[in-house]
């Protein structure tokens, strides 16, 4: 948002058919005095609407659409994605019965239309080319089943614009009133035939076109249904002494819940007593589980597999990790691509100039042919094959089955904008801590020495950890986990410093069994006297390798050297190959010193060139804006907290996210999983949803460019031109779902 007085609304707006609807809403909301931006969503049915509430109350931007005809709401936050399907289910059985009217009316219609071309007039055939037998099996199909079009088409032409329905009710109501002018006082008039098959049959086939539609669009949004159905319903807390099951949003924050084997988490917490391993896949898209022990942090709609735990809720209702997740995807959905304006743009003329060639085409053929009928038939063919639906679905139906695949593998995508740009990325910017590495050191080198000369043996190595770490437990230097860490891991018992004294830059020094011990660097050994050369060697070589020595002397002897670094992340490699391979230059930027920096550059797979050293944390965002002015489209990844202006500098911001400790706000996508494949998989779900996007334009736009002449020219009957139309808006809508087989993460788990 812009300023502080400016804020955010969702609006639900039922009732759109096409790009003009959306057209019309925008442009109404946008007059609302104190409305900053108004960006609709034919496929969501969402209005997000950015005002200043000083000059504009929610029930302005209400009206604001309701005097267009439409229904406005706000969506309930209790009901969340039920009141959605429920509205879709409510739409789907209102077109049912609109097609069940006008089916089972229009059929007799088309049997006399089959009778009349094959030239059989007697029996059943005969009966039902009755022309009042047609009125009263066509004007129930007119006037009940068509309502939906006259309403629509009556209030946009008292607002002043023209959308589909203009144009369904325009063309139906031509050959409807023809034929009504023609039964009345056919003779008179000069009528020879009717046609009132042709309005019911159109009508008919328009409304199964928006039946399959509404279908298909409730297949797009299904990402969302699925998370919802992620959430447990019920939580056993501890209360009074006694374990209870209680609704999950009862949980309080602070309470103890209790989970066993194969529930559902009902909320985040943290771990306090209990060991288990959890499927965190749907945060993650990984499929492995995660192991959790006191003080772990759990997340809400994960699954248990093993033990039974304790742990102590911290975020309940729509404070947890998945209530997040679903509310960027809602807005997401939501929200518009750039690629949109286009389709707006058309639409906005797109009705008033297929009316105004319909009135050229009914003129064209009627003087050169004389034949009234024969020209309003080329007429309605025109208007039908024109209805804009295809255009206004095209993008935002895309968009919403790509976010919703990209939530179900771990990548939450803002919006459409970021998830447009992400498909040109030129390079990518990655932080070095936290993001290629692991961002916490470990141990990677114990080398002990006896007599002045390196000791390979486990024995003596054991003893340099030993050793070590029974200082670092008393020590808050970063460093000093690792080292205690790995003696744990070693097995080796680490026993209590009889003393201890912290040395700021040099290192500690203390007893340890009756011995004498120091640790740190050469001038601690020099300050103490140690002959410390051999030890320094040892470390320069471990040094060169982008790593952390630290020397150790017992009783004024050298004993050994342990190296410790923040090691490449497992995944980091391939995820590297994948963005090289996809024609995305890989830049690493750091502060570390150069040395180190190439180190792991090295071994992620990194050339050196493409190393950033030695960057201040303020400079980052300075570097990332430095490549944008050479023309590139650059994307940064980082942790999403420490790297937040390098983020909002990029043309992307990508932040790497790990459990419930996630930068949702920090980017415009963020990486559930916390490691660098989600960076290719992010950049091909973009190439894979802008793909759709552009068949689906190109298929809304070929259906009128080609339909709309075919008509003119008299080659397409008004029956097979409503048939075309119908199909147009499905086929897009369709194609969209399709990207629900894609998969983002395929070769790279």
């Amino acid at each position: 948002m812009g300023s502080a007085a400016e804020e955010k609304v969702m609006l639900n707006v039922r009732g759109m058919t096409c790009a003009a609807c959306v057209a019309r809403v925008e442009k109404s909301l946008r007059r609302v005095e104190g409305v900053k931006e108004a960006a609709v969503n034919l496929a969501a049915e969402r209005a997000a609407v950015v005002y200043d509430p000083a000059q504009a109350t929610v029930e302005d931007l209400l009206q604001a659409v309701r005097r267009l005809g439409y229904e406005a709401e706000l969506p309930a936050p209790e009901a969340g994605e039920d009141a959605g399907r429920e509205a879709r289910q409510r739409e789907i059985r209102r077109q049912r019965r609109n097609f069940l009217l006008s089916a089972v009316l229009s059929f007799p219609l088309l049997v006399a239309m089959v009778g009349h071309a094959t030239g059989m007039h007697g029996g059943i055939f005969g009966l039902l080319m009755n022309g009042w037998i047609q009125l009263l099996l066509a004007t129930p199909v007119q006037f009940l089943a068509g309502a939906q079009f006259y309403r629509d088409a009556y209030h946009n032409l008292r607002s002043g614009s023209a959308n589909m329905s203009v144009l369904v009710a325009m063309g139906t109501s031509a050959a409807y009133f023809y034929s009504l002018a023609g039964l009345l006082a056919g003779p008179a008039l000069g009528i020879t035939g009717l046609y009132f098959e042709v309005s019911a049959i159109l009508i008919t086939l328009i409304i199964l076109g928006k039946l399959l539609e509404a279908l298909a669009r409730g297949r797009t949004s299904e990402a969302i249904a699925k998370l919802m159905g992620l959430q447990a319903r019920t939580a056993r807390v501890i209360r009074d002494g006694r374990e209870i099951d209680v609704p999950v949003e009862e949980v309080r924050p602070g309470e103890v819940v209790v989970v066993r084997p194969g529930e559902r988490i009902p909320v985040d917490g943290v771990v306090l007593e209990g060991d288990s391993a959890v499927d965190e896949s749907m945060l993650t898209g990984e499929s492995l589980p995660v192991e959790k022990h006191p003080g772990d942090q759990v997340v809400g709609a994960t699954v248990n597999q093993l033990g039974t735990f304790k742990f102590r809720a911290t975020r309940v209702g729509r404070d947890t990790t998945l209530a997040q997740i679903i509310r960027v995807v809602e807005e997401a959905q939501g929200s518009k691509a750039p690629i949109q304006r286009l389709a707006d743009r058309v639409s906005a003329y797109f009705v008033p100039t297929v009316v105004g060639i319909a009135a050229v085409t009914f003129a064209a053929w009627f003087l050169a042919t004389g034949d009234f009928t024969r020209a309003l038939l080329h007429m309605v063919a025109v208007l039908v094959i024109a209805c804009p639906c295809a255009l206004g679905l095209a993008t935002p139906t895309a968009i919403m089955v790509g976010t919703g695949v990209g939530a179900e593998n771990g990548i939450l995508i803002k919006g459409g904008e970021s998830l447009e740009a992400a498909h040109r990325l030129d390079v990518v910017v990655l932080d070095k801590t936290g993001t290629i590495t692991k961002g916490k050191p470990e141990v990677t080198d114990v080398v002990a020495f006896a007599d002045g000369a390196p000791v390979r043996s486990p024995f003596w190595c054991a003893d340099v950890l030993r050793w070590a770490a029974a200082l670092e437990k008393r020590s808050e230097h970063p460093l000093a986990l690792a080292v205690v860490s790995a003696a744990e891991k070693a097995g080796a018992p680490v026993p209590e410093p009889e003393s201890f004294e912290a040395l700021p830059g040099r290192g500690v020094r203390g007893r340890v069994d009756g011995r004498e011990v120091l640790l740190g660097n050469r001038r601690l050994m020099e300050e103490a006297g140690v002959a410390a050369a051999p030890l320094a060697a040892e470390a320069e070589r471990l040094e060169a390798e982008g790593k952390t020595a630290m020397l150790l002397a017992v009783d004024g002897a050298p004993a050994g050297v342990i190296a410790v670094a923040d090691t490449v992340k497992e995944t980091s490699p391939a995820a590297i190959r994948a963005l090289r391979a996809m024609g995305v230059r890989v830049v690493m930027m750091t502060g570390d010193n150069r040395r180190t920096a190439e180190v792991i550059a090295r071994q992620a797979g990194i050339a050196p060139e493409d190393v950033l050293a030695e960057v201040m944390p303020e400079e980052k965002a300075g570097r990332v804006q430095e490549l944008r002015r050479r023309g590139l489209v650059v994307g940064m990844v980082g942790d999403g907290i420490n790297d937040a202006p390098a983020l909002a500098a990029a043309d992307v911001g990508m932040a790497l996210g790990t459990g419930t400790d996630v930068a949702i706000e920090a980017a415009d996508i963020t990486l559930m999983a916390g490691d660098l494949r989600g960076v290719p998989a992010a950049i091909r779900l973009s190439r894979a949803t802008m793909g759709k996007i552009r068949q689906n334009l190109f298929w809304a736009f070929i259906y009128n460019v080609l339909g709309i002449p075919v008509a003119a020219l008299g080659l397409l009957s008004p029956v097979l031109a409503g048939a075309a139309m119908a199909l147009s808006s499905v086929s897009v809508v369709t194609n969209s779902t399709l990207l629900k087989r894609y998969d983002p993460m395929r070769g790279l788990r």
